[in-house]
């Protein structure tokens, strides 16, 4: 699934750290660690493989893949 997250985040960077402040509470690191929006975890259920932003010409990859996304 590919998701274009449009005004949900300004830039690929601040979604990146995001998803690791999500990742690191799914798999139990101990406070402290940095917030992030609860909606995530919903995003996270349709496993997506890339995500896109209106207002970044980077974008986000779920796993590192030479050719893209």
């Amino acid at each position: 699934m590919t998701v274009l997250a449009g005004q949900a985040y300004d830039f690929a960077s601040e979604y990146a750290a995001a998803e690791l402040a999500r990742r690191a509470a799914v798999e139990g690191l101990e406070p402290p660690r940095p917030p992030y929006r609860s909606w995530l975890d919903r995003l996270a259920e349709y496993d997506p493989h890339g995500v896109w932003f209106a207002h970044d010409t980077a974008t986000w990859a779920s796993k590192f893949s030479p050719s893209g996304v």
